[in-house]
């Protein structure tokens, strides 16, 4: 699994492309805190995409899990490696909400 930071430049949902556009010093700081956060400290790629899938998931962002989730795949983790991050969840956000999150992953893994 790479430890690579994400590419700013890749291609973006219509909303966040647009706030680019429209705010590109405002988006390229907030890139710059990513990369940041990503190199500070000693975690491995594939335990980085995880955590951050987590917290999408106890966040509740359908948007960040699909991001993740995206991200994850192309970066070889398996679709039960995802899935099983929402049922890691489930004791501390309930089952309700870990079975959406279950469904926003399924989105892309069952295409």
């Amino acid at each position: 699994m790479s430890d690579t930071v994400e590419d700013p430049t890749e291609e973006l949902p219509a909303t966040a492309g647009e706030f680019a556009g429209e705010h590109s010093e405002v988006w390229e700081a907030y890139s710059n805190l990513g990369k940041a956060t990503a190199e500070a400290g000693p975690i491995d790629g594939e335990t980085k995409r995880l955590v951050k899938l987590a917290i999408a998931i106890g966040s509740q962002s359908e948007g960040a899990v699909h991001s993740h989730v995206r991200r994850g795949l192309d970066e070889g983790l398996s679709p039960e490696a995802l899935k099983h991050a929402a049922i890691l969840a489930m004791p501390t956000i309930g089952f309700p909400k870990a079975m959406a999150a279950v469904t926003w992953i399924e989105d892309l893994t069952d295409e």
